[in-house]
């Protein structure tokens, strides 16, 4: 602790050390001292304290210090912290911090507060290494440790989680259950539980919001849907008025002990037979909700009305669960039949039930199968029933050939009359049909006379205004107001329009369809003589050439 090395230097000399005629050397000599344990760690503190809420662990609760003179981060050095007395039961250890060499007091196991507010510990601390021969524990290697435990709100808790209970079902409603009542484990807090239902699937049940009553609020059914096992399971919510408020869950299972409250069912719920006995039989059973022993074995009898039952039909058991029904009489008229069967449970009291089972009897082949008229007969139709039935489908598919018909000379008819006009004759562009009249008289006046220009202003102005004949030939001189002149107008009228569109349109003031093979009319102008060659009208498509017939003609039309 007070040096560690020494390092000396040792000088030789020959002739007895005569410093005169003697020869010398010197070798240094290096002398570690090597630590061993003689100094026992010592807390720097007799008594520690610390606290720690209930039911937390791996918690650091308190440091304990200590102090030791040997060298550091050595097995002489490092401390080893035991708990000598305090706990019992194991709810803390001690941790060394290999950086510091502290002791943490470290929570392992939950503590109680209704059990134990405080814990008293001893501890000692010693070394990795035992202390060096004739070297004694120092009285400061032990130390106190007081350690408080703070009181939370715990939630309260179901002391049978599940709990099972036993009953008949069919018990009726408000019949009292059980008690599942909670238990607060602050006993020390004055605090009240409140009870609610958490889960409950078909609302059964009811728990009493103070004392955790549970009684019926429906009958309970154990054939029900929500029934697996013969138990249904209901949770429920415990909850205190703690700051802040704490909850806890708790499950109850009832087991439903079966009562006989299913009447049993027969089965098939249809049938067929064939007309003659001693071809084939129906074999019967029956199913029933309940469980043994208020099942089977079953009892199929007949009603003794109608007397025609027992007449043409009869019931042969084969065993408790199965009987077979056929026919008592030789034969029995093809059609259907509804069979009331009474079929007898074994429970106590046994149950009945009185089920009807359709009987198809039809004629059958020498296999025992239904014909196919057979069939059809056993469905209860009739030779006439079926012609009427054939007559109806035929009348049926009449009336819709004939509306069809009609819906096509119609269509025909209107399309005719649209079409008044030859295609060949028609010097306009397209007609499309709207299957409308329009608005009226004036929206069909159309005056083409201000596509033809005459030769003089006064057969124009002589002339009494309409459309030209077709087979007029117009003469057309120069004038201002031609074709392109007029189409230019109507564009620049359109642009300067302060009401048009805010882009480029033109006004359409007769729509007559789109898809012509005829370029642009505008390209049609006006020339200043009286001769012009209309030849070109031949290359515009077959709509122009009645239009080239009456212009490129010559003088004799």
């Amino acid at each position: 602790q007070k040096v560690q090395q020494y390092v000396v230097i040792v000088q030789a000399t020959d002739m007895e050390g005569n410093l005169n005629y003697g020869l010398s050397n010197t070798a240094t000599a290096i002398i570690t001292v090597t630590d061993v344990n003689d100094n026992p760690p010592e807390f720097t503190t007799s008594t520690y304290s610390g606290e720690v809420p209930e039911n937390r662990v791996e918690v650091v609760v308190a440091n304990l210090t200590v102090m030791d003179r040997d060298q550091p981060h050595s097995p002489n050095w490092n401390a080893i912290y035991r708990i000598i007395s305090g706990d019992p039961s194991g709810h803390f250890t001690i941790r060394t911090d290999p950086v510091t060499n502290e002791g943490m007091v470290t929570v392992v196991k939950a503590v109680d507060y209704e059990m134990n507010r405080a814990f008293m510990l001893t501890v000692m601390v010693s070394n990795q290494a035992p202390l060096a021969s004739g070297i004694q524990m120092s009285f400061q290697s032990t130390a106190g440790v007081t350690i408080s435990v703070t009181d939370v709100n715990e939630a309260p808790y179901f002391p049978t989680n599940h709990k099972l209970i036993r009953l008949e079902e069919g018990v009726p409603t408000g019949t009292v259950l059980t008690t599942f009542s909670a238990v607060d484990p602050d006993r020390f807090m004055q605090q009240a539980v409140r009870y609610s239902k958490l889960s409950d699937p078909a609302n059964w049940l009811n728990i009493n919001a103070t004392n955790g009553q549970i009684t019926t609020a429906a009958v309970l059914d154990r054939e029900s849907d929500y029934i697996k096992n013969n138990v249904y399971e209901a949770t429920f919510l415990a909850a205190d008025n703690g700051i802040p408020p704490a909850s806890g869950t708790g499950t109850l299972q009832i087991y439903l002990i079966d009562i006989n409250d299913n009447a049993p069912e027969l089965l098939p719920k249809e049938a067929q037979i064939c007309e003659k006995p001693n071809l084939n039989v129906i074999n019967i059973t029956a199913a029933d909700a309940d469980i043994d022993p208020n099942v089977g074995p079953f009892v199929f009898e007949l009603p003794s009305v109608p007397s025609a039952v027992r007449k043409n039909w009869t019931i042969t058991r084969l065993n408790g669960d199965y009987a077979q029904l056929s026919l008592r009489i030789m034969y029995l008229e093809a059609g259907v039949y509804d069979v009331p069967i009474i079929v007898t449970d074994s429970g106590n009291p046994p149950l009945y039930n009185t089920s009807i089972i359709k009987v198809k009897v039809c004629p059958c082949d020498e296999n025992g199968d239904c014909t196919t008229i057979g069939a059809v007969a056993a469905a209860g139709l009739g030779t006439g029933a079926i012609i009427a039935i054939l007559i109806c489908i035929i009348i049926l598919l009449t009336m819709v050939l004939l509306f069809v018909v009609w819906m096509k000379r119609r269509e025909k008819e209107r399309h005719t009359k649209q079409l008044l006009i030859d295609p060949e004759d028609d010097v306009r562009d397209n007609i499309l049909k709207y299957d409308e009249e329009g608005g009226g008289e004036e929206d069909q006046d159309y005056d083409l006379s201000q596509l033809q220009q005459p030769e003089t202003m006064d057969h124009v102005l002589n002339k009494t205004p309409g459309v030209r004949r077709v087979d007029e030939r117009p003469i057309v001189i120069p004038h201002p107001g031609d074709i392109g002149d007029f189409i230019n107008e109507g564009l620049r009228a359109a642009d300067n329009d302060p009401t048009a569109p805010p882009y480029d349109s033109l006004l359409v003031f007769d729509y007559e369809g789109s898809g012509s093979t005829a370029g642009s009319v505008s390209s049609l102008n006006s020339s200043s003589s009286g001769d012009q060659d209309y030849d070109y009208l031949n290359d515009w498509g077959p709509r122009f050439k009645k239009l080239a017939d009456m212009y490129g003609g010559g003088e004799e039309d």
